[in-house]
């Protein structure tokens, strides 16, 4: 029976991205998300629609329906004083706080005198996403 709106479905996948594996649960455990309410970036989850327990797929997700495209205005200017007591490095990813008080992860983009240019694109923003999956269960 094929997955419905709803169902705990538990999967197992390799996430490549330009061939190079970024991510894995193989050999761990399985990633468990209830399907059809937005747990799963969309690209992904409307392509699982039709699998079945024990079906394996190799699914390519545009950058468009994963973590969207890279934006270059999505970078901030901060105050350095803001950043205090942080040993700061370029590259650094840094946890934050949204104007809705949700979290949000940031990556430190350049540091300059007086402040501090952080990125708050996703990490994987302007990707395309290559998983290998297999569905272990639906319930």
């Amino acid at each position: 029976m094929a997955i419905e709106n709803n169902q705990v479905v538990s999967i197992t996948y390799e996430l490549k991205i330009n061939g190079e594996v970024v991510d894995s649960n193989i050999d761990k455990e399985p990633l468990e998300f209830t399907y059809g309410v937005g747990q799963l970036i969309p690209g992904l989850e409307s392509r699982m629609a039709e699998m079945n327990e024990g079906d394996s797929a190799d699914i390519a997700v545009p950058a468009a329906e994963a973590y969207g495209e890279y934006n270059e205005e999505a970078k901030q200017a901060l105050p350095k004083e803001q950043f205090e007591g942080i040993e700061l490095s370029v590259g650094m990813p840094l946890q934050g706080q949204g104007q809705d008080g949700q979290p949000i992860q940031v990556v430190v983009e350049e540091i300059r005198e007086n402040e501090v240019v952080v990125d708050f694109n996703h990490p994987l923003a302007g990707k395309d996403l290559n998983f290998s999956i297999t569905v272990n269960s639906i319930n």
